[in-house]
């Protein structure tokens, strides 16, 4: 007679043990995660130390999309930098060309006209939704959702359909330059912002309740890859994944600069779940209170969006440098609060039109530090939930 299939109850493993004598041992495996894996989001090659299901240890290896931009930035005038800052971050092109310009500004002395930096702002909180947009769609398909991706993907069309009219452009702008913007906001812009922004704040209550509150969701997300509020400030986190955190600290706010401090809007922040739809799973500093927090945030930046719409003054949106803009010797360092946290510029002048040095602090890499500390003890399944809600651009990790 052939022998009982075995099953998990206790009898079925003392029966085990009886057929193998002594303990059960298992062998650790190296897993390469990348550096072509989807949930990587981009070429980033993660090593996993791994028994059986449980990853006992994850370390990223960087470096393949590396393109020397801050050589570059030694090597040509500062206006002709603004192109490659546009490919960092390139789902959040505008902020970057808004940090290196407000360096340059802060080290030249240069004055920016008040029109001007209202733009700046309307495109800047754009391209943050933008953004967003792609992080909500491409974690829900990490965590094996797709129609998420769908509908972030559809909104944020008619938010590059805006770039396009402003400058022609749909990923890559150039748009914000030392000196203003690159071009006045066309016939009819502010009537189509208006619109979209009618249209695009439902849509958040929607994504919260397809993916945001749906259970499988908040298994796969709640609880997992906590990193407490002292880990995050002492990993140098910022963005979203130091509010995840709870910890209150925005740039737009704590240290306001273009015109942030005009206006009324609130820092999400993460906090414990069963309260206010919060799911009671929901650990503050988890994988689901860093997506959440990006969540909130496109609703305060349509807050912002809002304000501009009805202060944008009249005037110039440029002031032109005469001739070639020089840099004095002495050196700035200014952030502004980028997608992903505080993006960063060291530039230093010598008297002429090409910097001297260029240092970038980007976010992501910054962020993507913490992962070896975050993805211990955990399973395989996991490391996709954890590393999604980092959310991490290689082009501004790379540089």
């Amino acid at each position: 007679m052939p022998d009982a299939p075995l099953t998990n109850s206790p009898d079925s493993l003392a029966d085990v043990e009886r057929v193998v004598p002594g303990e059960l041992r298992t062998e650790e495996m190296l897993l390469n995660m990348g550096p072509q894996h989807p949930s990587t989001h981009g070429v980033l090659r993660l090593v996993l130390r791994t028994d059986g299901e449980l990853v006992l240890e994850a370390v990223p290896h960087i470096g393949y999309l590396h393109r020397c931009a801050e050589k570059i930035g030694e090597s040509v005038a500062s206006f002709q930098f603004i192109p490659i800052t546009d490919r960092l971050d390139y789902l959040a092109a505008m902020i970057n060309n808004q940090g290196f310009s407000l360096a340059v500004e802060k080290l030249a002395g240069l004055e920016v006209p008040e029109r001007a930096r209202y733009i700046r702002v309307i495109m800047a909180e754009l391209n943050r939704i933008a953004s967003h947009l792609v992080s909500f769609g491409t974690y829900g398909l990490d965590m094996g959702a797709f129609t998420p991706f769908l509908y972030g993907f559809r909104e944020r069309e008619y938010i590059l359909d805006l770039f396009e009219a402003a400058c022609g452009a749909r990923l890559t702008y150039s748009f914000i330059t030392p000196g203003g913007v690159t071009q006045d906001l066309p016939d009819g812009f502010l009537d189509n912002l208006a619109r979209f922004l009618d249209y695009f704040e439902p849509k958040i209550d929607e994504y919260n309740d397809l993916l945001s509150f749906n259970y499988i969701f908040i298994k796969r997300t709640a609880g997992v890859g906590v990193i407490s509020p002292e880990d995050a400030i002492a990993y140098g986190l910022t963005g979203p994944c130091l509010r995840g955190s709870g910890v209150k600290w925005d740039l737009r706010r704590c240290m306001p600069y273009e015109l942030y401090d005009r206006f009324d809007f609130e820092i999400p922040v993460g906090v414990a779940g069963g309260t206010d739809r919060i799911p009671r799973e929901v650990v503050a500093g988890d994988s689901w209170s860093r997506y959440f927090v990006r969540m909130q945030e496109m609703k305060q930046s349509v807050r912002i969006l809002r304000q501009c719409v009805q202060q944008l003054p009249a005037g110039e949106f440029r002031n032109k440098p005469k001739g070639i803009l020089k840099l004095p010797p002495k050196e700035v360092y200014l952030e502004v609060e980028g997608a992903r946290g505080q993006l960063g510029f060291l530039v230093v002048g010598d008297g002429k039109a090409v910097p001297r040095r260029v240092k970038i602090r980007g976010p992501s890499f910054c962020n993507l530090a913490i992962t070896k500390h975050v993805c211990r003890q955990v399973l395989l399944a996991d490391i996709a939930a954890i590393l999604g809600s980092i959310d991490v651009v290689m082009g501004e990790v790379d540089r």
